[in-house]
């Protein structure tokens, strides 16, 4: 069967939590040719019970984050986020690329969050699973509605992106920035095109990403990049010419992670690896393994985002160095918190 066209998965892969699994024959995949070669997006609507996503992980301490939407198109073969779609049914493969699910009344629990009288001000991150800007967000535009509530009642947020949409918020974003109620970020993986038109095969390109930085950097809103994630042998080299050319942007600063394989992730990547680069596929899979303790795979607390071992310290070093030479006279706003409005009413004074 073809390979998936604009897709970054090239499969389905099995979802660990399901006990029944559906094998179809050969006349299914004709029947079926022209939806497999080039499945269409779908949107699958949500009532969600809560909104704000709090992490206990020593690694993420005091992290609150809101997810509009669960899957994202961008279809980034790496996206720890492929995992998270298992326990709704779906599988990490070209499922979690397909298959969208919406929150349509995420800005109706905001607003009721902001209302409680248990909740206090703090900084939330736009999205900290799957992209708060992905296509979907044209058409649903769930992300807009909750920074304007966030503006309404002074919370602030901060935003991971990769999706030159953003850029359509930017009368919200300016308006927050001049209260120091937002910080932004542009994940830029690599600046080689090849490169990443298959590693993110629906997404902006590296050039279009600087562009995003500079563009919301003149308007006034704190930036930054995170180049993320780091993948041994393919875009470790590029390091210090993306965070050069961020900070040339107006990027403040730049975050790393090293990559891993967890779960289903793994199934997925070395299909992917395979197909794309067979030459290097497996030199590729050892040093990653090589970073996390010899497993592609890799939970540890502390270990699992940076790695351990000598390739993994020659990425942290090489980071860091960069960061120090082009970061040196930069720095970022705190954001505030004093400035929120209990149930969006001004403070007497």
């Amino acid at each position: 069967m073809e390979r998936p066209r604009g897709r970054g998965a090239g499969i389905n892969s099995h979802n660990k939590f399901q006990k029944l699994e559906t094998e179809y024959i050969p006349e299914d995949w004709q029947q079926w040719e022209d939806q497999e070669v080039n499945p269409k997006t779908q949107f699958i609507m949500e009532e969600s019970k809560t909104l704000l996503s709090v992490s206990d992980s020593p690694d993420l301490r005091n992290y609150n984050s809101i997810n509009p939407y669960r899957g994202c198109e961008h279809g980034c073969i790496y996206c720890y986020a492929r995992n998270s779609h298992e326990y709704w049914g779906f599988s990490a493969g070209l499922d979690f690329e397909t298959k969208i699910v919406v929150k349509k009344n995420a800005p109706q629990l905001l607003e009721k969050l902001f209302h409680s009288k248990k909740y206090e001000p703090v900084p939330i991150m736009f999205s900290g699973n799957t992209d708060c800007y992905q296509p979907a967000e044209k058409k649903f535009k769930l992300t807009r509605q909750l920074l304007e509530i966030c503006l309404k009642y002074r919370n602030p947020v901060t935003i991971l992106t990769k999706n030159a949409l953003i850029l359509r918020d930017v009368d919200v974003l300016e308006k927050m920035a001049k209260l120091n109620l937002v910080h932004a970020a542009v994940s830029i993986t690599s600046l080689n095109e090849d490169l990443r038109g298959k590693l993110e095969p629906r997404t902006v390109t590296g050039k279009r990403r600087l562009q995003i930085v500079k563009t919301l950097h003149e308007a006034g809103i704190p930036m930054g990049i995170m180049s993320a994630p780091i993948i041994p042998g393919l875009n470790d080299q590029e390091i210090p010419a993306i965070i050069k050319a961020a900070a040339e942007n107006g990027a403040a600063w730049a975050g790393y992670t090293v990559v891993r394989l967890n779960g289903a992730i793994a199934t997925l990547f070395k299909e992917w690896i395979h197909h794309h680069f067979p030459d290097r596929a497996d030199k590729v899979l050892n040093q990653i393994a090589e970073c996390h303790g010899g497993k592609l795979n890799d939970s540890r607390f502390g270990l699992r985002m940076s790695g351990e071992g000598n390739y993994a310290e020659n990425i942290r070093q090489l980071h860091n160095f960069a960061c120090r030479k082009y970061f040196e006279d930069k720095e970022m706003p705190d954001l505030d918190t004093s400035l929120f409005i209990k149930k969006g009413q001004m403070k007497l004074f």
